[in-house]
């Protein structure tokens, strides 16, 4: 879908809101921002860099703003009919001078400091107000294209994965692998990992988010490996639990378990399906199996330009999942300081229920 389309859709839903214009992009470091925190900004416009904010208004008319370090990339990237302004100052305080009317920003991407310099510079009459999830609620569902796009992204996550399983992992280090996973995604024709790559052998397992470190894997290890990848602007996201060597018996019982929890999740994966259902399906199949306290985080999350979006898929989501939505469905059992099993596939919601865009075999795999 082009920019202007999307433009224009966003401007229609600006009209519903009652409002004259909507901020688009990042209010809390608006000058230096996360690639997250960017992701509406490059959604609407193409924009790639990492310092941007849109105005659009109800007709579908943008204006976009950045600095002198990204006047030629924005002059690249934009569609001819937005308007490109070089600010000479602040970004937000070149925006203010612009607003008019009923103003709309998002509350969640707006630092207090910004919201105050919007206020002092904006001219007499402008009104802003709160809007949250305007450019949320479109960049969820995703067309055609952008789901051609994140499967690309996965389909090179899981040529890295294959690699990885014929080279084997024993006597190499976390840290090594780490590395090595980045440098192959960027082999690949990756722009760079979609998060730091998690690779967590024996003990560390048990912590979701371990950080590669020095420990130098070992016979009898299981290693939860998670990775994600860009690729032409889109994530993916995938994680595998290996075996070095053989192990144990309940290393071998709990890895059923946690595979049979998502297997019963992606089973239950369609439009018209609550996230707290979904997320329900795997909790249950894990807490019957006696290890409910060790499932700690949510199901998933969607993936996109961002590698964490909305739809969310945990108990305490209020999400109805819609086809075109991206999710993971990461159920895992964490046994602190022995082990952990996290299995994790990428899948497009769609009516009757969901292609995954995850191909690597999910048995346990035991590897050299």
């Amino acid at each position: 879908m082009a920019s202007e389309e999307r433009a224009e859709r966003l401007g229609a839903r600006i009209a519903e809101r009652g409002i004259d214009a909507l901020i688009v992009g990042d209010l809390v470091h608006p000058g230096d921002s996360g690639r997250d925190a960017i992701a509406d900004v490059s959604w609407l416009s193409g924009f790639t860099g990492s310092s941007g904010l849109a105005l659009v208004d109800a007709g579908g008319a943008c204006t976009f703003i950045t600095d002198f370090r990204y006047a030629e990339r924005a002059g690249a990237e934009l569609p001819d009919g937005f308007e490109l302004v070089i600010a000479d100052r602040n970004l937000v305080e070149t925006l203010a001078d612009r607003l008019e009317g009923r103003v709309g920003f998002d509350p969640q991407a707006t630092s207090v400091r910004e919201l105050r310099r919007l206020r002092d510079g904006a001219p007499d009459g402008v009104e802003l107000l709160e809007d949250e999830g305007a450019v949320g609620g479109l960049r969820r569902v995703k067309d055609a294209a952008e789901i051609e796009a994140i499967a690309a992204a996965s389909e090179l996550t899981d040529a890295v994965y294959a690699e990885l399983e014929e080279a084997g992992l024993g006597g190499r280090s976390e840290r090594d692998i780490g590395l090595w996973i980045e440098r192959r995604m960027r082999e690949l024709g990756a722009s760079g990992p979609a998060f730091p790559p998690i690779v967590a052998a024996g003990p560390n397992g048990s912590l979701p988010h371990a950080e590669p470190g020095d420990r130098v894997i070992a016979a009898g290890d299981l290693v939860v490996v998670d990775i994600g990848a860009i690729l032409d602007g889109y994530c993916s996201d995938c994680t595998r639990t290996y075996a070095c060597g053989e192990v144990g018996d309940e290393e071998r019982e709990v890895y059923g378990l946690v595979l049979a929890a998502q297997l019963a999740a992606l089973d239950g994966l369609r439009a018209g399906a609550s996230g707290r259902a979904v997320d329900a399906l795997a909790r249950d199949h894990i807490a019957a199996g006696g290890h409910g306290e060790r499932f700690g985080h949510g199901l998933g999350h969607g993936v996109g330009i961002a590698v964490h979006e909305p739809p969310r898929l945990s108990k305490r989501s209020e999400d109805q999942l819609l086809a075109g939505d991206v999710v993971t469905v990461e159920p895992g059992v964490y046994v602190p300081g022995r082990f952990g099993i996290r299995i994790e596939d990428l899948a497009v919601v769609t009516d009757d229920g969901h292609r995954n865009l995850s191909s690597r075999p999910k048995q346990l795999l035991e590897l050299s």
